[in-house]
């Protein structure tokens, strides 16, 4: 009987101890199996958010390179601060009735600004300083009567160059003398200025401008062009309505594809058999409404230029929904009596 016992004992414990393995062993292989699972989790995360920052990098995606319409809706949503404008006249309006607060009219007047009717980028050279003295006796006004020009008509002007390829030489000391003298630059520190880096130059430009000015309109002048600043406002103003509009003289041309000759354009075979330019405004002046040079801002890094830069322009709005308007009253060479400006 007593043997018996025993060897029922020893079973029942043998089972036990056997089962207890068992559990142990699938203990052990589940956590295993979710140490596996979790850290091929893991290192799919990894690869997915590396290969997301690749792209990015070899894209632009990452600053700029979105869509047209995109951009196009960017633009139409800043374009909602014209709106602003308006209904903070009404307040205005309001307040003199006795319908608004002093105090609330007071807070919406701290962040308005008035918004200018255009700024305008006279691009100039290291080496032209004398049109530069020549355009301020002529047309451009200095000093004080500078500040009031923004003030009373809304139009900023500035000369607008880059820096020597040299950095910090000569030609660079020379304009930071004549900037602190006369206070009328733009100073594109990030461009290196060259006769082949003038479509940039424009670029750049732009972009600058609409970051630091609120503005209808955004015009370039070559700096061996006479304006008169009344007459342009005019005509400008009277373009208002056009929220994406691109002003001014139009014309083509034939596309030179011979080095010696001196508008040679590298990328020639781009404009097809016929080698003719496509409609564009003249560089010798020309204006943009703010939903444009806005456009410029956004995608700076991937819109192309060729090696002039009225035809750079251009290319930059063709594919776009903008109005050209062809101003006869911007054609500075014909000499006609309408003109605005006349080229030296």
């Amino acid at each position: 009987m007593n043997s018996r016992g025993s060897n029922n004992r020893l079973s029942s414990s043998t089972s036990t101890f056997r089962s207890r393995i068992s559990f142990l062993m699938l203990s052990m292989f589940s956590a295993m199996a979710a140490l596996y699972v979790a850290g091929r989790l893991w290192l799919d995360s990894e690869n997915r958010v590396y290969l997301i920052q690749e792209l990015d990098r070899r894209t632009g995606q990452g600053r700029s390179a979105i869509s047209v319409d995109d951009t196009l809706k960017i633009i139409t949503c800043r374009e909602q601060q014209k709106r602003l404008a308006a209904l903070q006249m009404e307040l205005g309006k309001s307040s003199q009735e006795g319908f608004v607060s002093k105090h609330l009219l007071d807070n919406y007047g701290k962040d308005s600004k008035k918004k200018l009717l255009a700024v305008v980028g006279v691009s100039t050279k290291f080496g032209n300083k004398k049109n530069r003295d020549a355009i301020r006796k002529a047309w451009m006004p200095t000093g004080a009567a500078l500040k009031k020009l923004q003030e009373e008509k809304g139009i900023v002007i500035r000369f607008v160059i880059g820096r020597s390829s040299n950095r910090g030489d000569s030609s660079d000391r020379a304009i930071d003398d004549e900037s602190r003298h006369s206070n009328d630059f733009i100073i594109l520190n990030d461009h290196v200025e060259s006769p082949q880096e003038q479509s940039k130059k424009t670029k750049s430009f732009f972009a600058h401008a609409v970051e630091h000015w609120d503005a209808e309109f955004y015009a370039k002048v070559n700096d061996n062009v006479y304006v008169n600043l009344d007459a342009v406002g005019t005509v400008l103003a009277s373009y208002l309505d056009k929220r994406r509009a691109y002003i001014g003289c139009m014309k083509s041309g034939e596309v030179f594809s011979q080095p010696e000759q001196k508008w040679y354009e590298p990328e020639w075979w781009k404009f097809g058999d016929g080698k003719s330019y496509f409609r564009h405004a003249s560089g010798e002046i020309f204006a943009i409404s703010k939903a444009l040079a806005q456009f410029i801002s956004i995608n700076r890094s991937i819109l192309r230029t060729y090696a002039h830069d009225d035809v750079s322009a251009g290319s930059w709005f063709i594919g776009l929904d903008v109005k050209h308007v062809d101003e006869g009253k911007f054609c500075c060479s014909s000499w006609s009596s309408g003109s605005v400006c006349a080229a030296a």
